[in-house]
């Protein structure tokens, strides 16, 4: 069976590729889990200085694994938690990582994949990649992204993105602050690599020290329970079932202008 995340070591990083381009890297229970060890491995490494995130094919990665997600929806209460909390685990787990983290982007990233973008400490991504949280628009919610994504792009950016489920392009990223820089396909990987030599020149602890001050700064009115909880109870309702059926069946979704609710 091929690696989930494919785990290199190129200098002083740990570069992790999620593998999974048959399914533009949608984020399953498998992926997460795989993510969650590779993040715990880089951690553990002494040699490691900073960790890249990145995509293989043609997608960062396009979010929750909707159709593992649409198979659990008569599932018991339990699972559903389960499910976000593990979610919410990852996304904590790499922003409170005690080394610098670079999300090279190499594609859409989309709903959960957006998310890993907003929790990794830098972000470069390529022109062509797509940036949104379109939960909305399946009656779901993005809870657990949303104090992340305000800490880069502010309220008035992060309303935009959120209420609309509107997608934007990397310059539009860069511009919202989402993304630090847009370089060519080619220079994707080398920038990434580049930005990690330059932070290995920084001392390990005052690294370490310097990101969890910033996460002390940083204002988070709901905990991360509480975001997993926000974030999994759109998935028990009837409005949901009808946005991920829409979906699936490639029709307007039940609210959609002109439809009436079956």
């Amino acid at each position: 069976m091929t690696e989930l995340v494919r785990y290199e070591l190129a200098g002083a990083a740990a570069v992790l590729t999620i593998d999974r381009p048959d399914r533009r890297n949608a984020l399953s229970r498998s992926l997460i889990a795989a993510l969650a060890d590779a993040f715990t491995r880089a951690a553990a490494d002494p040699a490691v200085r900073a960790v890249v995130l990145t995509g293989s094919g043609a997608a960062f990665c396009a979010g929750m694994d909707l159709d593992e997600l649409r198979a659990t929806l008569g599932d018991e209460q339990d699972k559903v938690w389960d499910d976000a909390a593990r979610l919410s685990a990852l996304y904590e787990q790499i922003y409170t990582l005690p080394k610098p983290t670079i999300a090279a982007v190499n594609g859409a990233a989309v709903a959960g994949g957006a998310g890993l973008v907003t929790v990794c400490d830098l972000a470069v991504t390529v022109p062509g990649a797509k940036f949104g949280y379109p939960e909305v628009r399946r009656g779901l919610v993005a809870a657990m992204v949303l104090p992340h994504l305000l800490r880069h792009v502010g309220e008035r950016a992060a309303r935009w993105l959120l209420l609309t489920g509107e997608l934007i392009d990397a310059a539009a990223a860069e511009r919202a602050g989402l993304v630090n820089a847009v370089v060519p396909p080619e220079s994707l990987r080398d920038t990434a690599l580049a930005w990690c030599r330059s932070l290995a020149e920084g001392g390990p602890k005052a690294l370490a020290t310097t990101k969890e001050l910033l996460r002390r700064c940083s204002r988070q009115a709901m905990s991360v329970d509480e975001l997993a909880r926000a974030s999994a109870e759109p998935r028990l309702t009837d409005e949901c079932r009808g946005g991920l059926a829409a979906f699936f069946d490639k029709r307007p979704t039940p609210w959609a202008p002109g439809e009436r609710p079956a």
